[in-house]
């Protein structure tokens, strides 16, 4: 017989975390009709696909662990997902970058400026907001 016990999380490795937060959000997905087909190598830079059950929906998807932009992302027709809480976040890279750039002081950080990327430690509420129009659970 075997026993489970639930994983804690932050002592994953961090493979193992992208691979717990990847089933995770498949199985999210697939209560919105999306079927998921996790890539062994970035493809387009996007960790999985989702295709949706109409036939006509696909997605390139970028797995994160929280809200990031990056100018690596720019026009490769790529959705981020990320985890916050009990929800999960699917949002148009450029769509969202765009706002963000028009909207806060991103753009003239040192992170941004000279790596090309932007992190966000936790959801600010400001952005939580706007990005709820992505949120799902």
């Amino acid at each position: 017989m075997i026993k489970l016990e639930k994983v804690k999380y932050l002592k994953l490795s961090p493979r193992q975390q992208e691979n717990y937060n990847y089933t995770k959000v498949a199985s999210a997905l697939a209560e919105y009709g999306f079927q998921t087909i996790k890539l062994s190598d970035d493809w387009q830079t996007a960790d999985f696909i989702a295709q949706h059950i109409d036939k006509k929906t696909f997605l390139k998807v970028q797995l994160k662990s929280k809200l990031c932009i990056s100018k690596k992302y720019i026009n490769k027709d790529l959705w981020v997902c990320f985890r916050e809480k009990n929800h999960f976040y699917l949002y148009p890279h450029d769509e969202v970058m765009e706002h963000i750039l028009s909207n806060y002081n991103v753009g003239n950080t040192e992170s941004w400026k000279k790596n090309g990327i932007y992190y966000w430690p936790s959801l600010p509420k400001k952005l939580s907001e706007f990005l709820k129009q992505y949120k799902f659970s």
